[in-house]
């Protein structure tokens, strides 16, 4: 591919605070929430100037703490950057909270507030009006220790590793062995992992009852019955309610389901099993090697770009923007945290992905998903404050999603033969029914461990088992690997880092199902359907959003059907 010349972007001009300001510690960014609490608001003109200098004072803040957490996830051995980490949660963010408050407060009550002509500010100031409400000055200390120890799950997740032909290997390259054809090599690796997974078992255990029970007090200092309500209120879920999250697991289990078990019966058929076993799910049915579609982190990056160049010139100049800056770690190593993300940098506007590349399709889909996410970044950079650029993760999850899908029809970057980029587009979209399944049982589980903060430990593994069958083909065999099964919910990183950040995958899915059908019918009204929903940021509601890319924000079991039955019409196609 020629290259092609980008402009970099640089840091936009401070008009606030001082170009050269550094993040060390509190006293020397006090003074700045001090300026914004005693001055003077006169007129409409000054509060907008007041409110961008809050965004200005926001996007630095929120910058430096994700430097910190991207240093500490490329490298869990290091101990000076976790301390880095610490010390700006510990030591920094706690003061930013009562005067994050008070500025609410000053906000809210702000003669001109009502005289503000931008409509975007509407959805902003029904988000800082339910902050307040839910504020606590007492929950302070326990949200910088939640903040801590939620980052332990990473440290001891990073540290999993199997010895694999005299080899120490994390458990994401473990996991690609499991695509191997020899039956007998799967089932060693799977129990391998296994037995690896089994050590952490009481310590993940033990870390997710103290966070529990810390959660749960943050819930009821806020005035609510169960830390679920209270977090629907700060995720700001003005647009559904805990009964449509009721009604989406149903649709799932009702609609999806059916497809997956037939899925599985051609599976153990064309494997020519007796018994399908959790081991046989990831290898090729027609006992085809593993599909590599790159060597090397350096590889997938530029066949990424090549492939976003494909879908819209724009969105491959921002991956060359992201690889000139280097704000790409994608090898999976030892020590580094696991999974994979977008992290957004609101004062340059460029964001940083992260994850663990090992060679394999799922990294194809990794790249493309938190792409999506970066154009996300980019086409919202300029937006006036960085709330407006703070989306909610229904509509961030559309964005990455949907481009998981519609960069499928340009997989040819990455696969030259025609056999293996069939084959790479069945897995997509069989795992992308498989994935609403698993998200509806994660959903449906975190909602029954708020609502019973009292449970035993013995009692969340059952109702994990429980609710997990609830959701899982009958096709496969759990028979003897009960254990295994009742701990499977200890690999859901959102579950320990981000409750309740979940069940947004699940109503993106759907989303980006419908987008991907439009892109299908029309490829460049979709792309200016999608394209525009991204660039309104969070200055509409999500509805307004979805109807924007073109499709419904709907979780009925009637639409449900509709999308999955298109999913499976495609599935045949292939």
């Amino acid at each position: 591919m020629e290259a092609k010349p980008i402009a970099i972007p640089g840091k936009p001009v401070r008009h606030f605070l001082p170009q050269d300001l550094s993040i060390d510690t509190w006293p020397g960014i006090e003074s700045y929430f001090k300026d914004l609490m005693q001055r003077k608001i006169s007129s409409v003109k000054d509060l907008e100037k007041w409110l961008k200098d809050r965004s200005e004072l926001e996007a630095v803040i929120s910058e430096e703490m994700a430097w910190r957490y991207i240093k500490m996830t490329c490298d869990t051995t290091d101990q000076e950057l976790t301390d880095s980490f610490n010390y700006f949660v510990n030591e920094i963010e706690p003061h930013i909270a009562p005067y994050n408050n008070e500025l609410n407060k000053k906000l809210v009550a702000s003669e001109f507030v009502p005289k503000l002509n931008k409509p975007e500010y509407l959805i902003y100031l029904r988000g800082v009006k339910k902050a307040l409400e839910i504020y606590r000055e007492e929950n302070i200390p326990l949200n910088t220790k939640i903040a801590t120890d939620s980052q332990k799950y990473g440290a001891i997740a990073a540290a999993m590793t199997v010895n694999w032909k005299g080899q120490e290997i994390t458990l994401q390259k473990a996991a690609n062995i499991l695509k191997e054809t020899d039956r007998k090599v799967r089932e060693e690796i799977f129990f391998k992992i296994q037995e690896r997974k089994a050590k952490d078992v009481d310590t993940l255990n033990e870390l997710f009852t103290e966070l529990l029970k810390l959660r749960h007090q943050v819930g009821v200092n806020a005035g609510f019955k169960n830390y679920r309500d209270y977090k629907f209120a700060e995720l700001g879920r003005f647009d559904y309610t805990v009964q449509d999250c009721f009604d989406f697991h149903k649709s799932i289990s009702n609609e999806i389901l059916p497809i997956s078990e037939s899925i599985n019966l051609k599976r153990k058929k064309k494997l020519n099993l007796d018994v399908l076993k959790p081991w046989d799910m990831d290898v090729d049915v027609d006992g085809k090697a593993a599909l590599m579609p790159v060597k090397t982190g350096a590889d997938l990056i530029d066949r990424s770009i090549e492939c976003f160049y494909k879908i819209r010139n724009s969105f491959g100049e921002y991956l060359e923007i992201m690889k000139s800056m280097g704000h790409l770690d994608l090898e999976s190593r030892k020590g580094k945290a696991p999974g994979g993300y977008n992290y957004p940098l609101y004062e340059i506007g460029v964001p940083f992905i992260f994850m663990n590349s090992v060679g394999a399709q799922r990294d194809v889909i990794t790249m493309v998903h938190e792409g999506g996410h970066a154009i996300h970044s980019f086409v919202t950079r300029d937006l006036e404050i960085t709330d407006f650029k703070s989306t909610p993760s229904e509509v961030a999850e559309l964005a990455s999603m949907s481009m998981e899908l519609i960069s499928m029809e340009h997989w040819d970057v990455f696969y030259d033969d025609k056999d293996e980029l069939k084959r790479a587009k069945q897995e997509q979209l069989e795992q992308t029914l498989k994935s609403l399944l698993w998200i509806g049982a994660v959903d449906k589980f975190q909602h029954w461990l708020y609502e019973n903060p009292d449970h035993s430990i013995s009692d969340r593994m059952d109702t994990w088992a429980k609710t997990i069958s609830e959701f899982s083909s009958n096709v496969v065999d759990w028979k003897g690997l009960e254990d295994i099964r009742k701990r499977g919910w200890q690999s859901q990183l959102h579950i320990y880092e981000v409750p309740f950040y979940y069940i947004e995958y699940g109503m993106a899915q759907l989303g980006a199902i419908a987008v991907w059908r439009n892109y299908k019918n029309d490829p460049e009204k979709a792309l200016d359907q999608y394209e525009a929903a991204l660039r309104l940021g969070y200055t509409k509601s999500i509805p307004e959003i979805y109807k924007t890319a073109g499709v419904e924000f709907n979780f009925s079991q009637s639409y449900v059907k509709e999308l999955a039955e298109f999913v499976k019409k495609e599935l045949d196609s292939l």
